[in-house]
């Protein structure tokens, strides 16, 4: 993902708001104006979210304070002070957004960027998700780089509340933020508890967001891949991940059903058949580790000089048995 320059925003913005709505009222806005239209029938008319903390934004900290806001919901005592080391760039007054997805996943939640649909915010709020957007309220050429908390909409009154500034629950047309939103590239993000998964993910990304965290945090990881089997029980990464996750943390019966589940359902899934076989070696189970790497190997691939350093190894363990 492209970055966007830090936000440079006044903590003061709902002023600013009055100001720039004026100019936005003219301007297109289709995610909005196709919503208006045709409102989806599984979204409610309303959600506001009243257990999500507020912090004000000082000047040039919005980020720090809009993740802390987020982190906070999911009941980590995190505090913006704690994240201005993690998160702000000195140099640039600002946040950039990869500094916030790295400090969520720090702190062992598998952050993840929505599609750049306002649908997809809306969706994420009606199931009780704060959602940190990132807005330039200024012009393209004059740009007012911004962190805001979505935290309700009302579509009777074409409205969205945000934490934002030095105002909680602060009011903008659903029109404005899409402009406001547009502007900084529709960039979005959640960040759940492990056992929770967005509404709104998508198997393949979310699998990425889960082993950006595996990096950091196997035991985490390993409870997020195990939420998102149960809404995707078949997808390959997935399966993947809960058995390296299993593996890093020393239990290999745990790995040894992940990886077995895995090329059960994808039996071209070569990286699959060779950690299987690895699992089966270090348990003892030699003529079992021999047949799994022996079909990783046939499968070939850019590791296929791993498989074949495991499949020298296990022939060598078998010999010494005999």
């Amino acid at each position: 993902m492209q970055s966007i320059p830090p936000t440079r925003s006044s903590p003061a913005l709902a002023g600013f708001f009055v100001a720039v709505a004026l100019w936005l009222a003219g301007c297109a806005t289709p995610q909005v104006g196709q919503l208006a239209q045709q409102w989806p029938g599984d979204l409610p008319q309303r959600a506001l979210l009243t257990s999500v903390p507020f912090f004000a934004q000082e000047e040039h900290a919005c980020g720090p304070a809009a993740l802390a806001m987020v982190l906070r919901s999911t009941g980590l005592a995190v505090v913006p002070e704690q994240l201005v080391g993690q998160v702000y760039v000195p140099g640039r007054q600002g946040s950039f957004q990869t500094e916030l997805l790295v400090a969520a996943r720090r702190h062992g939640l598998p952050a993840y960027v929505l599609e750049p649909s306002v649908a997809a915010v809306l969706r994420e709020v009606a199931a009780g998700h704060p959602v940190l957007v990132f807005q330039n309220l200024g012009l393209s050429y004059l740009p007012v780089w911004h962190y805001a908390v979505v935290i309700g909409f009302d579509r009777a009154r074409n409205q969205l509340l945000l934490h934002s500034g030095r105002t909680a629950r602060l009011e903008i047309s659903l029109f404005t933020f899409e402009r406001t939103w547009a502007r900084a590239d529709h960039w979005a993000m959640v960040a759940l508890p492990v056992t929770q998964v967005p509404a709104t993910a998508q198997a393949d990304a979310y699998a990425q967001a889960i082993a950006a965290l595996e990096r950091l945090h196997a035991a985490p990881a390993r409870a997020a891949y195990a939420a998102a089997l149960r809404q995707w029980p078949s997808h390959r990464v997935l399966l993947l991940g809960a058995g390296n996750t299993a593996y890093a943390l020393g239990d290999l019966t745990g790995a040894g059903a992940a990886y077995a589940q895995a090329v059960q359902a994808h039996p071209d899934f070569a990286d699959a058949w060779n950690n299987l076989a690895q699992v089966q070696w270090e348990q003892g189970a030699l003529p079992e580790a021999a047949v799994s790497v022996e079909r990783a190997v046939a499968l070939g691939g850019p590791r296929l000089a791993d498989y074949r350093a495991l499949q020298r190894t296990i022939a060598l363990s078998e010999l010494k048995d005999k």
